[in-house]
């Protein structure tokens, strides 16, 4: 008696079976305990003083009694969660079942709230994604209005410094589109890879060179080792990833500074890098800032002028995609001795009993 007191005191007597794991089981005891209840009854002789027709109606009506009490608390998440589903299904996506028995309808509970919980997640994204674009389309919409307007009420002349300054609002809404497009064709699973052998060395000159028509006067370094490292991948994606990676880079680098993009043969990856001398990335901001329209703190998103750095936050975000559908990872590391380092980690063929690497070989 001793040992069952502790088991009996956890027994919720709401919900009496709730710890017995099947629900198959559940209805056996339940059903026992009706019979039993039925005959003890009968063993007791009461209600013989009952009318012949009474007295099987008053065990039948124990017995129901008995079998109700027991099951009371199986079928009650099912109700709840029909309930929950009708309120879920006007936006309330706050709810939540009990969840507390072991058998399968409490694992079906479980799964239900495990649900519920992430189509609220997926409704904050919603909210806050809509919210962040709107923010992202008004600035440079705003910028253009004012301009616009000055023009029409010949309050400004149509100077070429006017011009280059709506051109560059306007490439700025261009491009926001663009990487908006991007990454709902990355998230949908609607973008497939085109993959060849890609020349890795030739990949980051690429790259760099693009950078420097966009950023006169900046150095850019490139080193790849061996010099002949290739990559089975999609170029022109891995281009797209290198080059976000890059004008981040030279954004929030100093402007005397030089920006590295290296690549490395490791363990049958290729280990892309870009890294600047800039303020860096927390480390309590490392992942997150892959999260669509994250920023770091104010020190990361301010230029080295001081003036606050332009971009969506949506860069990181699709280049992590496209690194994950090669297979690979990328992470925000320190550089040393002070920078960031965003480091790209990509298997060199998608199958890896086909890379020499992977059998300790060297082509």
């Amino acid at each position: 008696m001793t040992r069952l007191r502790p088991w009996l005191r956890r027994i919720d007597l709401r919900r009496p079976l709730d710890r017995i794991g099947s629900i198959k089981l559940k209805l056996g005891i339940a059903i026992v305990a009706g019979v039993a209840a039925a005959s003890f009854l009968t063993y007791l002789g009461f209600g013989e003083t009952w009318t012949p027709t009474a007295r099987p109606l008053l065990r039948i009506a124990v017995a129901l009694v008995v079998v109700l009490v027991l099951t009371r608390g199986m079928t009650s998440p099912l109700r709840e969660m029909a309930a929950a589903a009708r309120t879920m299904a006007a936006g309330g996506w706050g709810q939540r079942v009990t969840d507390t028995s072991a058998d399968e309808v409490g694992e079906l509970a479980r799964a239900f709230n495990t649900m519920a919980a992430e189509l609220a997640a997926v409704d904050r994204m919603r909210k806050d994604l809509i919210a962040n674009v709107s923010h992202e389309l008004r600035t440079p919409i705003s910028a253009l209005q004012a301009r616009l307007e000055n023009l029409v009420d010949g309050v400004e002349p149509p100077d070429p410094a006017l011009l280059a300054s709506m051109l560059e609002q306007t490439e700025r809404l261009g491009r926001l589109v663009a990487q908006l497009l991007d990454l709902s064709r990355l998230e949908s699973g609607g973008v497939p890879l085109h993959r060849e052998d890609v020349d890795v060395a030739a990949l980051l000159d690429a790259v760099a060179a693009e950078a420097r028509l966009h950023e006169p006067g900046r150095c850019i370094e490139v080193a790849v080792a061996p010099a002949d490292l290739r990559l089975h991948a999609d170029p022109d994606r891995i281009h797209q990833v290198l080059a976000n990676l890059t004008a981040n880079a030279l954004r929030h680098g100093p402007v005397g500074r030089p920006v590295n993009l290296s690549a490395a043969r490791d363990d049958g990856h290729v280990v892309l890098t870009v890294a600047d001398e800039g303020p860096g990335i927390p480390a309590t901001d490392a992942e997150r800032v892959f999260e669509r329209f994250y920023r770091a703190d104010a020190a990361r998103t301010a230029t080295p002028n001081g003036a606050a750095a332009e971009g969506a936050g949506l860069g990181l975000s699709i280049a992590r995609w496209i690194v994950d559908l090669h297979g690979g990872d990328i992470r925000a590391l320190p550089n040393e001795p002070v920078g960031c380092a965003v480091v790209c980690r990509i298997p060199r063929s998608p199958d890896p009993d086909s890379d020499p690497d992977s059998r300790g070989e060297r082509p």
